[in-house]
């Protein structure tokens, strides 16, 4: 089947996504520079995870330029990612209005190493679906997926600390969404053979 109508629901629900987490930002009552303080912790939370959200949306759309095809299987495991985003605005909106205390520091990992895991979910069904046709791009443009490991392993190791020192944890969930903002051209490359 195509793949269509996958992409531009994936789409709508990730810009539904990001409504969702900037409505959830309240101004501050006030007019002065200082008023803006008490919701600082929640304006950078947002500020990651629209990071966050944008990498997934990114990354979705350059591995669909790859994809031939989808199946029911390449359905699902898509919508088990938009679950997993969907519930990046709450752990987000926890975590600013509790100022980077453990469980929701804790949560928010447990939701991004959910949606990593999700996503290589996604990867394998999609590899599965083009095995079969003998496509070997998508394996090409995917290779060891050694950022998206290494990713896991940082977001088990940040939901642990969580709960020693906060701020560690939340120092590597934004070293992690800074080693996703360097582009990965493996699919692009891919591509332009």
């Amino acid at each position: 089947m195509g793949k269509s109508r996958l992409e531009a629901f994936s789409d709508g629900v990730i810009a539904i996504i990001i409504t969702i987490m900037v409505l959830e930002m309240k101004a501050p009552h006030g007019s002065e520079l200082a008023d803006l303080l008490p919701v600082a912790p929640t304006f950078l939370t947002y500020i990651l995870s629209y990071v966050y959200v944008g990498l997934y949306w990114n990354n979705h759309h350059h591995l669909f330029h790859v994809v031939q095809r989808v199946s029911g299987s390449v359905l699902w495991a898509n919508l088990h990612l938009l679950f997993w985003l969907s519930l990046v605005p709450f752990v987000t909106h926890w975590l600013g209005e509790n100022h980077f205390t453990a469980w929701p520091t804790a949560l928010y990992g447990i939701v991004l190493f959910m949606a990593a895991m999700a996503y290589y979910i996604l990867t394998r069904t999609l590899l599965a679906v083009h095995e079969e046709g003998g496509n070997a791009k998508l394996a090409t443009a995917l290779g060891r997926d050694a950022k998206g490991k290494l990713s896991v392993v940082a977001y088990a190791l940040a939901i642990g600390l969580a709960f020693v020192v906060p701020a560690v944890s939340l120092a590597l969930y934004a070293l992690v969404a800074a080693v996703w903002l360097i582009p990965d051209r493996r699919i692009e490359h891919v591509l332009k053979s």
